[in-house]
């Protein structure tokens, strides 16, 4: 299995064969570097660190800065750990781009939902709501929370009024409708989560 840092870009419209528009979103993906490499022999499993992106020293702790000093490459601005199947194939030091992908590839896609600050229940949980009528009282208020003198408490796992969004979310089964190479960037069909600028990591389904 092979993966990418990227960076969410806007949303476009493309045609295929058919003339059909497709819904993409745009990725930007040519900026990953490996910056570390774990092996069997000395940790137990086999994977690549890859890093996305440039940060200034002044964002990085001392003992990052030390490790990407010892990698020979600068601090990146997101480091995340990737499986793969031979981590011979690969040097610290190298890149990756939208090489690794092709045309037609199936992904996973993980992002940061954006946020939505204190949401009430019917946009949180999709609740129905009450009677909109004159005097109803309650549109989108919440009603009763439990039942009365047994248990007396409302039950484990009630949906409630709270804080909405930025939780870690995974749309599977995408697929790349479009590479551009010389600009590090490729599309994936539909919505992935996120905003605009945010970072996100995909995956080949293997």
């Amino acid at each position: 299995m092979i993966a990418l840092i990227g960076q969410k870009g806007d949303m476009a419209q493309l045609y295929d064969e058919r003339g059909v528009v497709v819904p993409a979103t745009q990725v930007k993906v040519g900026e990953c570097v490996v910056v570390g490499k774990r092996t069997q022999d000395r940790h137990g499993y086999d994977a690549l660190q890859i890093g996305f992106g440039a940060v200034s020293k002044r964002k990085s702790s001392k003992p990052l800065l030390g490790f990407y000093k010892k990698a020979g490459v600068p601090p990146a601005r997101s480091l995340q750990e990737i499986e793969v199947d031979k981590v011979a194939d690969y040097s610290v030091g190298q890149k990756l781009g939208v090489g690794v992908f092709a045309l037609g590839d199936t992904v996973h896609v993980t992002g940061i939902t954006t946020g939505r600050g204190f949401t009430g229940g019917m946009k949180r949980w999709g609740w129905h709501g009450g009677p909109a009528s004159h005097g109803s009282m309650f549109s989108r208020r919440i009603g009763s929370l439990g039942s009365g003198t047994t248990p007396g408490r409302p039950l484990k796992g009630r949906t409630q009024a709270g804080h909405y969004g930025v939780e870690q979310v995974t749309i599977r089964n995408l697929s790349i409708v479009k590479l551009e190479p010389e600009k590090g960037v490729l599309y994936v069909n539909g919505a992935i989560p996120g905003h605009r600028g945010g970072l996100v990591l995909i995956r080949k389904k293997v």
